[in-house]
C-alpha cells in the first residue's frame, strides 16, 4: 500500500461514518444542534462539501466538483446561524452530492502522484497544511473531525448505534 491508497482508504472510512450517521436521519434531524454553540448537521453536511470542493479546486485547479450557485455561500461563518429549513438541503440531496464530490475527489487522487505530495501546498492553506500530501490528509479526515456531533443527536432521536 502506498501514500495515495492510504489516502482513498482513509477518505473511504471517514466518508463511510459520517455517511451511515447520516444515512437514518430526517430532514428535520439534520437541523438539529449538539449544542447551542455548534452548528447543525444541515450546515456542517454542506460545510464539509463546500470545503472539499474548496480544497480539490486549490490542489488541482479545474477539477473540483462544480457546486450549484450560491452552495458555498450559504455554508459560509456568516450563515451559521440560520435556521431556516428551507435555506437547506434534504438528507437525500446531501448525500447525494456526498457521492458526486467523492467522485471528483477521486478522480483528482487518481491523477496524483507520491512525490507530488511532497509538493509545497496553496498559499492559501499556509502554514496549517504546508504541502499537499498535508491538504490531502484534511481532504481524508475532515468528515470524521465533525462526525462525532452527530452522535449527541443520533442518541436524542432513539436511534440505533450504526458504528
Amino acid at each position: 500500500m502506498n501514500a495515495i491508497d492510504v489516502l482513498r482508504s482513509t477518505y473511504s472510512t471517514s466518508r463511510m461514518v459520517l455517511k451511515s450517521y447520516v444515512s437514518d436521519l430526517s430532514d428535520a434531524d439534520l437541523m438539529k444542534r449538539s449544542h447551542g454553540e455548534c452548528n447543525h448537521l444541515a450546515w456542517q453536511l454542506g460545510h464539509l462539501i463546500a470545503s472539499e470542493c474548496l480544497f480539490i479546486e486549490q490542489l488541482s485547479p479545474g477539477d473540483a466538483f462544480a457546486l450549484p450557485e450560491g452552495f458555498a455561500e450559504q455554508y459560509s461563518r456568516e450563515t451559521q446561524s440560520d435556521n431556516d429549513a428551507s435555506h437547506f438541503l434534504s438528507t437525500a440531496a446531501y448525500l447525494e452530492l456526498f457521492d458526486r464530490v467523492q467522485e471528483a475527489t477521486f478522480a483528482v487522487l487518481d491523477k496524483t502522484t507520491e512525490a507530488q505530495l511532497d509538493e509545497e501546498g496553496p498559499a492559501m492553506f499556509q502554514p496549517m497544511f504546508p504541502t499537499k500530501g498535508a491538504v490531502w490528509v484534511i481532504v481524508a479526515t475532515h468528515n470524521m473531525m465533525h462526525a462525532g456531533q452527530f452522535v449527541p443527536i443520533r442518541r436524542a432521536c432513539g436511534k440505533e448505534v450504526v458504528i
